[in-house]
This record gives structure tokens, sequence and C-alpha cells, in this order.
């Protein structure tokens, strides 16, 4: 009986499936004409992104981060905060268990063979030179701070799988990782009033997320360094941020989702004694 309601629900599961996929496909492949002139707030967007002959501008020469924390930053940082909350969510119902793994002294034997071990010591220094590129140079090209911390955060889980999750948490505990995640969103939070800030102490007024020049507002985060190097103004600061906040709080998440369950139990029956 039981073998056949999964058999029935499985195949429920499969049609719906491919009638979404049929469905979506067909309006895919549908004849669309996009159109001929570019929408007023788009047009906006692009002549003001990086454009040196104008006062309102993100100087942001990759505009989809200039939008994203420069036109609808308060929208980036409530879906940040939205992640990091269910981060924390998810670490209060495991009640602390990375850490009392770590005082339990759980062994970090074994693992895959010392040739893998070692060509992973080689690609981790690769994985997080590429995830900190991607980020730092967010504001020049495609990429930035949730781009380049995820891609840093593959680094444990291949560390994990290598040696074991016991490797990681004698390194890097949770309550760490969680820390330094706290202090890159810290971080995004006081970029985003510096301008405000520096505006009240002269008198002026300004506004939060404010990079640039704006409307009745002539204060702004230096878009250069010298006369070449452009940073974006406030931009590389959530960048580099964003990274550690997104890095470190999938740290957390990985340790946590690959401890081996028969020891999650155990601390977790023993919290409740």
């Amino acid at each position: 009986m039981k073998s056949r309601m999964h058999a029935a629900i499985l195949a429920t599961i499969i049609i719906i499936v491919v009638v979404l996929a049929m469905a979506f496909a067909l309006k895919g492949i549908a004849l669309y004409i996009p159109p001929r002139n570019v929408r007023t707030l788009a047009e906006i967007f692009l002549n003001t992104t990086f454009n040196q002959w104008v006062n309102i501008s993100a100087m942001a020469p990759e505009a989809v981060t200039a939008i994203v924390w420069d036109y609808r930053g308060l929208d980036t940082l409530f879906e940040t905060s939205v992640m990091f909350i269910a981060i924390v969510g998810a670490l209060t119902l495991s009640r602390g268990v990375g850490e009392k793994l770590f005082i339990s002294g759980a062994s970090e034997a074994g693992g895959l063979s010392v040739i893998v071990k070692t060509i992973t010591r080689i690609i981790l220094v690769m994985i997080s030179a590429v995830g900190a590129s991607i980020a730092l140079h967010g504001h020049l090209t495609p990429g930035g701070g949730f781009q380049g911390g995820a891609t840093i955060a593959v680094a444990p889980m291949i560390l994990i799988v290598t040696f074991s999750v016991y490797f990681i948490v004698k390194r890097i505990s949770i309550k760490k990782a969680v820390l330094l995640r706290s202090a890159g969103l810290g971080v995004i939070a006081l970029s985003s009033f510096i301008v405000l800030i520096v505006a009240l102490f002269k008198g002026g007024i300004a506004y939060i997320f404010q990079n640039q020049v704006k409307m009745f507002s002539p204060y702004s985060v230096p878009s250069y360094i010298g006369d070449s190097l452009v940073i974006g103004g406030t931009l590389l600061l959530f960048n580099a941020a964003e990274t550690f906040a997104v890095a470190f709080g999938f740290i957390a998440l990985l340790i946590l989702i690959t401890l081996p369950e028969e020891q999650f139990r155990k601390i977790i029956l023993e919290s409740e004694e």
C-alpha cells in the first residue's frame, strides 16, 4: 500500500514538473520583439552609472553593482538581513552543536588520501584568490560581494569532504563564523551612513546609502585612488563587507549540515536533559 502511494506521489510530481517545464519552454520560444526604445528608468540608470560629465553618478562601470548598492541599496540591505536572520534561526535550532562538538574532542582523523589532501591545499589558495578577485572587482566587472563570498565558501566545503567536518570546526567554529559574518554586516551598515554622518558634522544634508553627489547634497565618497584606480566610492566597501558576510554565513551552515546525524542528535538530547 505504501509503495503504491509513494509511486503515485512520485508520478504526480514528475507530471507537474514536465507540464511546468513545457509551459515555460513554449513561452520562452514564443515570438517576442523587444521595444525599440529603452525605458526612461533604464535610460537614467545607464546614463548615470559611470558618467564623469554629470554630478549625479554612481561612478562604477559595472551597472548591476551600481544599481544593487546605490540605486536600490535599502532593498539589498534587507535581502542581506533576511539571509542573516535565516542563518541565525538555523543556528538557534541547533543550540550550539558546533561548539559542543568541538568541546567533546571529536577526532578529525580520516578523510581522503594524502594526494587529494595535498591538491586540496593548493586549490584552496586558487579558490580564495578567485573569490577575492570577483568581490573586489565587482564595481568594475560582473561579480560582487555575494558572488565572491559564495565562491570562497566553496573552499571550506572541499575541506569538509577532503579532511572532515571536525577539521573545520577546530579551526573555524560556528561562533567565529557568525562573529565574522556579523562584522561584515556591521561594515555594510556603517558604509550606508558614511556620507550622512559627514554631512551632519558639516551642517549639511545627505541620504542613507548615498555614494556620490545627489540633488541638494554635495557630499560624496572618493571615486578614485590617485588618477586611475576606480573604487566606485562606497561600492568597494559594500562588496568587501558582503564577501565576509556571505562567505562566513555559508561556512556556519556548511558545518551545521555536515555534522554526523548520530552525534548531532546525541548533543541535542543531552542539552534537553
